[in-house]
């Protein structure tokens, strides 16, 4: 698995995106940084249907950032 980065603009806003793709109980989670932020661990969630931040410090990221980033994990 490869560290993959991304780009998106949201509300006039760049966001640079590095994501971190790492194996976890036969499954794939990210560690994912923007903008130069720390890191923040994406897992899958089967109810959602897209990854979600789960650490104890998801709360920190803007909830249109975490959505957007998501999408793009689902693509990767």
């Amino acid at each position: 698995m490869q560290n993959q980065s991304f780009q998106f603009r949201l509300d006039g806003v760049p966001y640079d995106i590095k994501a971190e793709p790492f194996e976890f109980n036969e499954g794939v989670r990210y560690s994912v940084s923007y903008n130069g932020s720390t890191e923040f661990i994406f897992a899958w969630d089967d109810s959602a249907k897209q990854y979600l931040a789960i650490d104890t410090d998801s709360s920190e990221i803007p909830a249109n950032v975490e959505t957007e980033i998501a999408r793009k994990l689902i693509k990767l």
